[in-house]
């Protein structure tokens, strides 16, 4: 077949501190690709601003200014990363026959991308990149992260083991996520339900070499939540189950103490009370709070707003080449560019 082409998506938010290390590996990298034919040379990469507040932008439009391998897509608001990504695939879907995700910070190892080109060239809509080990991972981030592909298999969530969101997808493939219009995505449970031919790539992650994770405690749990709830009704029927547990507790309580009374052996007393209207309340507030989280996605998709809003787009409204250098801000040079096209 003939050289694919392909574009690398990175999602970005404020990764000014690793942005240009991470922009450097990736256009050497695409070059040795492009020169070894194994892919072609129309492919690009492209960074998505997700709403950054630091220079990530401007480091971006400044680079596609200069190197024509890289592009950027600027969103007018921070969206999250997976509508950030969602945007990027979508942006370069008609214009590439395969496309890689892979986060700005450059920890999962971009060599092998090209074990992803040679499994796609083998006829594989879909490659997983799947680490090996979490030894560079902290012992609470890779427990928790055990405990949760733990949960959603028991709740017959199909998800590949120890992947995120680093993957080679094809256009045919990308075409079909497309249809998937749920406003809260969580890709990594939606891109298995596609069900073309898929295979793993397993490989060593990096630590971060500078920048902050972009995912705290607060947002992994977050996350996991959103997965959770997205794929699976089990928690409301978990629920159900510990009501209809707690109401024969109750009743086998009740008739015990009906037989004290009868027996003349009753004692009155706060503890056993309160402990029953504590557990009880904190039950119905629990299956409440639960019901109104599956309530409010419902809500949300509903009402099917945009998931993102695309601000500017080198990818798909390239810059002229006598402007190239020109003595001008980013932003100044996007806004010369609309006038011409006006």
């Amino acid at each position: 077949m003939n050289e694919p082409i392909l574009t690398i998506v990175v999602p970005c938010f404020n990764e000014q501190d690793v942005l240009p290390d991470s922009i450097t590996q990736l256009s050497d990298f695409l070059k040795n690709l492009i020169s070894n034919q194994a892919v072609s040379a129309n492919s690009k990469i492209l960074f998505v601003d997700d709403g950054s507040k630091d220079q990530t932008w401007s480091i971006i439009y400044k680079e596609s200014l200069q190197n024509q391998l890289i592009k950027g897509l600027k969103l007018s608001r921070n969206v999250g990363h997976q509508n950030a990504l969602l945007a990027g695939l979508f942006a370069v879907k008609d214009a590439s026959d395969c496309v890689v995700s892979i986060d700005a910070d450059l920890q999962d190892d971009i060599h092998v991308i090209s074990k992803f080109i040679d499994k796609f060239k083998q006829g594989y809509e879909v490659v997983y990149g799947v680490r090996e080990s979490r030894s560079t991972d902290t012992f609470f981030k890779r427990s928790t992260a055990q405990w949760f592909y733990r949960v959603m298999k028991k709740m017959g969530v199909e998800l590949i083991y120890n992947h995120a969101d680093f993957r080679l997808m094809s256009k045919r493939a990308l075409s079909e996520l497309e249809r998937f219009e749920e406003s809260n995505m969580f890709l990594r449970g939606i891109v298995p339900l596609i069900g073309y031919r898929s295979t793993s790539v397993y490989y060593d992650r990096k630590e971060r070499l500078a920048g902050e994770t972009k995912y705290p405690l607060k947002k992994m749990v977050s996350f996991a939540f959103d997965g959770i709830t997205s794929f699976s009704i089990t928690p409301i029927r978990f629920v159900l189950m510990i009501g209809f547990l707690s109401f024969f507790i109750s009743l086998i309580f009740g008739v015990y103490f009906v037989g004290l009374k009868f027996f003349g052996s009753t004692e009155t007393g706060w503890t056993s009370l309160i402990t029953s209207v504590w557990l009880i309340g904190g039950l119905q507030l629990i299956a409440i709070g639960l019901i109104g989280e599956y309530i409010g996605k419902i809500y949300k998709e509903t009402k099917r707003r945009p998931k993102y809003f695309i601000d500017i787009d080198t990818f798909n409204l390239p810059v002229p080449r006598h402007l190239i250098h020109a003595e001008v801000q980013p932003d100044e040079l996007f806004n010369v560019e609309i006038r011409k096209l006006t």
